[in-house]
């Protein structure tokens, strides 16, 4: 084959972020490598070998779940599998964005190419045929418990056979109609394509990835608005010098990254002798978010090169796998949760530190001096609200107890549904991340600061779109419109072109 630019060669190993970025975005379509595709083979091989003498392979010739001793006959199979495929389009809701579908249709075609799963080369084409045409199916995204994403994968699969919807031209279709218009052809399962199409965990990493990764945005927009506060509010620079030459990791990297920023132009002399615990500890909070997510975000790569099939081929036999419970990776998600719920405590102390008047003689709520007018207190209580949301949904849920097929499947990750409240965490975060930057601006007026460096960045864009407070104001389009300024591209660029975390950036490709 002769390769192009836009292609992308899958070859089983780990995909970073930079990969899945390209591939969710259709900028370069994943190709299978022959090495790859060679072991594919081979394992299929020693699966047929077992099916034509007869010996039963879950979900092959066998019933899944509860009929697992069902053992279909050879003149059964093909029905069986395609049956399969229908009886696990059971999803709902609303649907996954496109990207996240061509990144988990991917990593089910890299996962496959170590040579475990057993399916069929064809069924690999399939998917491959899929994202080359850029038909994406349409996938609700409530629909498993996190131990194989049945419910969801099985949508990708049927759009394979040609049913439920897809995405193709900017259409939503019915997946024939797609199919038809793409050229392609309905897909008919082989004995161990169906179970190797649907029970893995290809969606709940792809959303993992993008969510892991949207966090990483909303954490360097913190540390830009943590910034501007520690200025605003007279902090000492000294915890962050000690935390960058004694602490390790992350709380080192924060630390180094804040002391940078100090450094970088004037700042103010401290206004304390020891300061709250919000602001001595800024890296420490940070540098433990830092850790979490990057553990996480490590073990979700991993996990793009990791079959999670069961049953797998191994040394020529087939054999039963647990691999499909990803709990580290949800473990590690869920720590991270944790984290967010402490930076977002971290944010709203210095938000009330900010507006209680008990810092560099800063006026209570903010209020301009010779002004009647209530100030920012009300918008106190909106930021308590995004806090508690934050904190509410940081409660680890993957140990709740669930039995379900005849008791066969009494281990659950639900780490679809532990990535969807990490969304809601990032969307509340940078929410308030525009709430710390309005109070800041306000307090950095009143003081008369300079400010320089990528402080100045985050001033200057929270003033083109929330001037200062003179009289009282409604706020809500103001807050929202700072919060999707300060969230966009542009802003991201500036602040990471102006005060980089190189490592942090590049991992989780964040420029562009």
């Amino acid at each position: 084959m002769l390769a192009t630019a836009d292609m992308l060669y899958l070859t089983g190993q780990p995909l970073g972020f930079a990969a899945l970025e390209a591939i969710g975005a259709g900028t370069r379509r994943p190709v299978a490598c022959e090495i790859g595709m060679g072991r594919i083979g081979t394992a299929r091989h020693v699966v047929t070998e077992r099916l034509a003498s007869g010996l039963p392979i879950y979900g092959a010739n066998t019933g899944v779940g509860s009929m697992k001793d069902k053992l279909w006959t050879a003149d059964d199979l093909v029905e069986f599998n395609n049956s399969l495929v229908k009886a696990h389009h059971f999803g709902t809701g609303e649907p996954f964005s496109l990207p996240i579908v061509r990144k988990a249709m991917a990593i089910r075609v890299n996962t496959a190419l170590g040579g475990y799963s057993g399916c069929s080369p064809e069924l690999i084409d399939a998917f491959l045929g899929l994202l080359e045409k850029d038909v994406v199916p349409v996938v609700r995204r409530h629909g498993s418990m996190g131990c194989a994403d049945i419910g969801l994968m099985g949508q990708v699969a049927a759009v394979l056979t040609g049913e439920g919807e897809a995405w193709y031209g900017g259409e939503r279709l019915p997946a024939a109609e797609a199919l038809r218009r793409a050229g392609l052809q309905p897909y008919s399962m082989q004995p161990r394509d169906a179970l190797a199409a649907l029970s893995v965990n290809a969606i709940s990493h792809a959303a993992a990835a993008n969510v892991v990764r949207e966090a990483a945005k909303a954490i360097r927009n913190l540390m830009v608005t943590g910034v501007l506060s520690s200025l605003a509010l007279g902090a000492s620079a000294d915890p962050w010098r000690v935390a960058a030459r004694l602490s390790a990791h992350g709380e080192a990297l924060a630390g180094r990254w804040f002391e940078a920023q100090a450094a970088s132009g004037h700042w103010p002399t401290p206004s304390a002798i020891h300061d709250p615990l919000s602001l001595r500890m800024t890296a420490q909070v940070f540098g433990a978010c830092l850790d979490t997510l990057m553990n996480a975000a490590e073990r979700i790569v991993e996990a793009t090169a990791q079959s999670d099939d069961n049953p797998v081929v191994m040394d020529d036999h087939v054999m039963a796998s647990g691999g499909s419970l990803p709990l580290s990776t949800t473990l590690y998600v869920e720590a991270a949760q944790t984290g967010f719920a402490h930076l977002a405590r971290n944010v709203l102390n210095r938000c009330v530190l900010l507006s209680n008047g008990v810092r560099r003689n800063l006026p209570v709520n903010l209020v301009a001096p010779g002004e009647a007018a209530t100030g920012f207190g009300p918008l106190l209580k909106l930021a308590v609200e995004l806090y508690m949301r934050i904190q509410s949904l940081a409660v680890p849920i993957s140990a709740q107890s669930i039995v379900v097929a005849g008791g066969l499947e009494e281990e659950a990750t639900f780490l679809p549904l532990i990535v969807e409240r990490m969304e809601s965490q990032v969307r509340d975060l940078r929410q308030l991340a525009a709430l710390e930057a309005m109070l800041s601006a306000q307090a950095v007026d009143l003081a008369g600061d300079s400010v320089e460096g990528v402080a100045a960045i985050a001033y200057e864009r929270t003033r083109a779109v929330s001037p200062f407070y003179r009289k009282d104001r409604p706020l809500s389009a103001e807050i929202e419109a700072l919060d999707r300024d300060l969230a966009s591209p542009e802003a991201l660029s500036a602040f990471l072109a102006a005060a980089p975390m190189a490592d942090f950036d590049v991992f989780f490709a964040l420029k562009p």
